[in-house]
């Protein structure tokens, strides 16, 4: 099976985290609404040089279908899957290495959750992959 050539992403949250730690990864930004926290998000994307395109909230829905998009959609490229070693690597470099291991969690929001707060923790990264369980993005920018 091909890996896709582009993953559609939405909510303020995970689009934010794309946009500050890997917005070369970013080919495509849709916004349809406009309050204090999109804002933000438009001047960071506008910041690392990411062309916005501004559509109505039927547009995004069409994208990504009847979710909470908050109105933000991106397109973006898969992230690199990492493996074992990967893992092992990230230990050996972090003074004090945090790994996040989730087992069976099946609501996005809280999976989500999770991964922010690892995230804040500076954890290094988190495996994901279990049959039945929310995909992961199993990567804390450059932590």
């Amino acid at each position: 099976m091909a890996e896709p050539k582009r993953q559609l992403i939405y909510g303020l949250h995970p689009v934010a985290a794309v946009i500050d730690t890997s917005p070369e990864r970013v080919l495509e930004l849709w916004i349809s609404r406009e309050n204090a926290r999109v804002r933000a998000l438009r001047e960071r994307a506008l910041a690392v040089g990411l062309r916005i395109q501004t559509v109505p909230d039927d547009a995004l829905a069409k994208l990504v279908g009847e979710v909470v998009h908050q109105g933000t959609v991106a397109a973006v490229r898969p992230a690199k899957p990492l493996n074992e070693h990967d893992l092992g690597e990230a230990i050996r470099a972090s003074r004090d290495p945090l790994i996040l291991v989730l087992d069976g969690v099946t609501d996005p929001h809280n999976l989500g959750a999770c991964l922010r707060t690892a995230a804040a923790a500076a954890a290094s990264g988190s495996p994901s992959g279990s049959t039945g369980s929310v995909p992961a993005i199993s990567e804390y920018g450059s932590a």
